[in-house]
């Protein structure tokens, strides 16, 4: 995927392209950032842990390509997973962030390192290193099916992923829902209404 269409897809933000998509492609509004401001965009690379069991966490950093997202399903059983050591492995293997349907910790350590964390919680608790489920196959968190170099948007409105094979249709349309909601900002400055610009005058 090209460096402009991150750009791009980093500019629109996960709110615009979820209602631009017409998908199924949000995860769990519990998942949430532990440093607000940061934005994530990058492809997805997915994995699967054992409760409890972070395993397949370090088995993914070795194979996990440069640029991706690290998007984890832990069935939500929150536990620390993941921390600094773990960030600065991802950091040196160019792993742009993390999806975690589980738990970190290290959180001021992440945050001085800024690396961008969506979590579904925080936990001193350690885990295991005995077993995984799966590493580059794909995975279901919330309603949302996750495979390989699917496109992560992840900001203070939540998370997105976009199938791959959906990705260029969903940021021209995000685009065309970003020009049209720039367009209403300006007639609204210049001194329309929403009940006007939205046909809402019946409900007056």
């Amino acid at each position: 995927m090209s460096s402009k269409l991150f750009a791009t897809a980093g500019q629109l933000g996960s709110s615009t392209l979820f209602e631009a998509s017409g998908l199924k492609c949000s995860l769990d509004r519990n998942i949430r950032p532990i440093c607000p401001g940061l934005i994530l965009v990058g492809e997805a690379y997915p994995l699967s842990c054992a409760p409890g069991d972070n395993l397949a966490i370090h088995i993914a950093l070795e194979k996990a390509p440069a640029n991706s997202v690290l998007v984890v399903e832990a069935g939500g059983y929150v536990a620390g997973y993941w921390g600094e050591v773990l960030t600065v492995a991802a950091q040196a293997k160019n792993i742009v962030g993390l999806v975690m349907d589980g738990g970190v910790r290290d959180i001021a350590a992440m945050n001085r390192r800024n690396f961008p964390v969506f979590t579904r919680g925080i936990s001193v608790q350690g885990t295991a290193k005995a077993r995984f489920n799966s590493v580059g196959e794909a995975i279901q968190i919330s309603d949302c099916s996750i495979s390989q170099g699917d496109l992560v948007v992840a900001d203070d409105d939540g998370v997105v992923v976009i199938p791959k094979m959906h990705i260029e249709r969903v940021i021209n349309a995000g685009k065309d829902r970003a020009d049209k909601e720039a367009l209403m900002m300006e007639k609204l400055s210049a001194g329309s209404t929403t009940v006007e610009l939205l046909g809402l005058q019946k409900w007056r």
